[in-house]
């Protein structure tokens, strides 16, 4: 299967798009005033993923001197297990590796095993537990490192 999606850093237009993924993707979605900071912050990268015209995906990552954090990942349902998700992963740490970052966290609910599968691939590996971090469902969170110097 070809993947016919480009990926580019997000501008404060792709907010409402951005939305949109974040609702269908999440039970617990952030708000589109939340993403917008994102967007415009200076210590954080937006990334989207377009397919056919319109955002199929993004990723906000922070960094903070040699540490950095995947804050959020999502794609439409209709456009997972063709690579989107492992593509705007990439394009993350690399951002993140070239800011300093010598190492990346995240948080991925503990059920989420197609995701869990993809971080695992990409060098993650389970570092904590953040014990009823997600509201709705509640559960708990799975605290992931990557050491990006063993990723080179």
């Amino acid at each position: 299967m070809e993947n016919h999606f480009r990926i580019r850093p997000a501008e404060t237009a792709d907010a409402a798009a951005i939305w949109a993924v974040e609702c269908r993707a999440f039970s617990d979605p952030w708000s589109l005033s939340g993403i917008g900071e994102m967007i415009r912050a200076a210590s954080t990268r937006t990334l989207v993923a377009e397919a056919g015209g319109t955002v199929a995906g993004f990723l906000v990552a922070r960094a903070i001197r040699d540490e950095g954090e995947i804050l959020n990942l999502a794609v439409l349902p209709e456009h997972r297990r063709r690579g989107l998700g492992r593509e705007l992963l990439t394009a993350g740490l690399n951002w993140l590796r070239e800011g300093g970052a010598r190492e990346v966290y995240l948080e991925v609910r503990h059920s989420n095993e197609a995701a869990l599968a993809m971080y695992r691939a990409r060098g993650f590996r389970p570092v904590g537990v953040r014990t009823d971090y997600y509201r709705h469902p509640r559960e708990d969170a799975l605290v992931l490192r990557c050491l990006l110097a063993e990723r080179e």
